[in-house]
């Protein structure tokens, strides 16, 4: 989803690569609320970092706690950065209804778009801190 808000939002500033852990496939409820806010994820694989370009990352950002404990390092001056949300599959899990499941991912797709949407102010507070 992340990557899904940050292309269309950021298409002249940021080369978005995304990859996880484990690659599950990809996510149909996911696919569904992102496109409930006009974002088409329907194409998106779901990958992990050996299937990535060998490129020099600028930043790293890690979504989950999974994620955050597991991701490599990263050669070179790639800054990794950790950003959490809740795992909507998990989530999901408990719910009791269909629909139920879905307003977790929408509340995570909802807190991922307002991330992303401050995502230059975000990593320009990272940087001056870095100095």
């Amino acid at each position: 989803m992340a990557e899904g808000w940050t292309r269309p939002l950021w298409p002249d500033l940021f080369d978005v690569q995304s990859a996880g852990v484990t690659a599950n496939g990809l996510d149909e409820d996911a696919v569904k609320v992102m496109a409930e806010k006009g974002v088409d994820i329907s194409r998106h694989q779901s990958k992990t970092l050996d299937t990535l370009p060998c490129l020099t990352y600028d930043f790293v950002i890690t979504v989950c706690s999974h994620a955050d404990e597991t991701c490599p390092v990263f050669p070179g001056r790639t800054r990794r950065l950790h950003h959490g949300f809740d795992d909507p599959p998990r989530l999901a899990l408990a719910a009791k209804t269909p629909e139920e499941a879905l307003s977790h991912y929408r509340r995570v797709r909802d807190e991922i778009g307002a991330f992303v949407t401050q995502l230059p102010q975000f990593l320009h507070l990272q940087e001056a801190t870095h100095e």
